[in-house]
């Protein structure tokens, strides 16, 4: 997390500094204009820069159709990057339906990066909308049949995964159709269970092991919409709905990392869901899972690469924390003059599946896109135009404005969903 942020800041500095290269030589001039012209010269500069990137856009959005692969995947691959770092909804709404079908014929004909690239521009097309419900469930079924097409290839299969995820995160208000997605994403990593004798499948690729890494991820992102009360009800019921807190905890000893990391962050994720209905839930495996997590928070196996030792030690510790004493990791995202406080494992999942598709524009669509700041609870944009001196907020005084506002958000979304629970009980 605190990884993608970093690069996230980076990218945003980068991106800013490219646009103002046009300023730099014109420091002087601007230093005896009234503050009436410069106002007016900032407003153009900023109109020049909206019209390069609409025509880099619609450049992009030709080169799509062209019948060379490399062509288009090298627009699909500018189309992402421009909507990673742009918020521009009037614009891209009046193209709506050309990259739809765009993102349709990418992923149903295309191959390997295509797939791949398309994949990852539907749920940022839906971002730049406000979470269009409609668009959603429009690309859902193509996502689908893809994911379940083993002849696609194990990249592109894993992007769709993460694409369906957060496409129903956005616009599920379904909780029956969010738990057969649920139940459609373990079918996926079920494959990196441990077989009958407790050993790990050793047919599973690490290509294979990155797609059940990603299936696991938007589970664990769809589980962050189910009412506290439903998931432990299905949980301790004894049904076949979700998967088994045991079996999940069978996917920390596989070997691959991305498959250890996904379980032990939605491992943390299930207890602090179900801890908020019941303080004691699951707790029959606690005991266990501490001691898997020790040794995944202290390994030291030569055999694994010091990267990937250093990345799971970091990741565990935390995990680890949380177990033995019910503290959740706590980053600060810092962007413009405000910031965000990820002080649940539920809002951590969240702000890392958006940061997958965003990359390094995560920080800048932070300060201007509209439907993320609501799903943080961020309020309205801030206007720093004035240059006011705003009020620093205490640490505690963020920890509880987050605390309320994501108690309030899920209680509205709670409420706007079609309550089909007793179908499952």
């Amino acid at each position: 997390m605190p990884k993608r942020n970093k690069k996230g800041g980076k990218g945003r500095q980068g991106d800013s500094n490219s646009e103002d290269e046009s300023l730099n030589d014109n420091v002087s001039v601007f230093s005896y204009m009234s503050e009436n012209g410069a106002s007016s010269v900032n407003d153009s500069d900023e109109l020049t820069s909206n019209e390069r990137y609409e025509e880099k856009f619609m450049q992009a959005l030709e080169n799509a159709t062209e019948k060379s692969a490399q062509t288009r995947v090298l627009a699909l691959q500018s189309i992402c990057e421009i909507l990673m770092h742009r918020y521009m909804p009037d614009f891209v709404d009046e193209r709506k339906v050309t990259l739809i079908d765009c993102i349709e014929k990418s992923i149903r004909r295309g191959k390997g990066p295509e797939q791949v690239w398309g994949a990852r521009l539907a749920p940022l097309l839906v971002l730049q909308l406000g979470g269009d419900e409609g668009i959603s469930k429009a690309l859902n079924q193509f996502l689908l049949t893809t994911v379940q097409d083993k002849s696609v290839s194990f990249d592109a299969r894993a992007k769709c995964c993460t694409a369906l995820g957060l496409l129903n995160f956005f616009g599920g208000d379904d909780i029956g159709e969010v738990v057969t997605l649920m139940q459609f994403f373990e079918a996926i990593f079920s494959a990196s269970y441990l077989k009958g004798d407790d050993k790990t499948p050793i047919s599973v690729s690490a290509d294979a092991g990155n797609l059940h890494a990603e299936a696991l991820s938007a589970w664990g992102l769809l589980l962050t919409m189910i009412p506290s009360g439903d998931f432990v009800s299905w949980m301790t019921s004894g049904q076949s709905m979700l998967p088994s807190f045991k079996k999940l905890m069978g996917l920390l000893q596989s070997p691959h990392l991305e498959v250890r990391i996904a379980a032990g962050e939605t491992l943390a994720l299930i207890l602090e869901c179900g801890r908020a209905h019941d303080e004691e839930f699951l707790e029959e495996y606690l005991n266990d899972l501490i001691d898997s997590v020790k040794q995944l928070a202290t390994d030291s196996h030569k055999y694994r690469a010091k990267r990937d030792r250093k990345t799971q030690r970091a990741t565990f510790r935390d995990v680890l924390r949380y177990l033995e004493e019910d503290i959740s990791p706590e980053i600060t995202i810092r962007f413009g003059g405000e910031s965000l406080v990820l002080d649940s494992w539920a809002i951590h999942h969240q702000y890392s599946a958006l940061c997958v598709i965003m990359g390094p524009g995560m920080t800048s669509q932070l300060q201007e896109n509209d439907f993320i700041r609501d799903i943080f609870g961020l309020g309205a944009k801030v206007d720093t135009a004035n240059g006011a001196t705003k009020h620093k907020a205490t640490k505690l005084e963020r920890h509880l404005v987050n605390a309320a506002a994501f108690k309030a958000r899920t209680i509205t979304r709670g409420k706007n969903r079609d309550k089909r629970s007793a179908v499952f009980t």
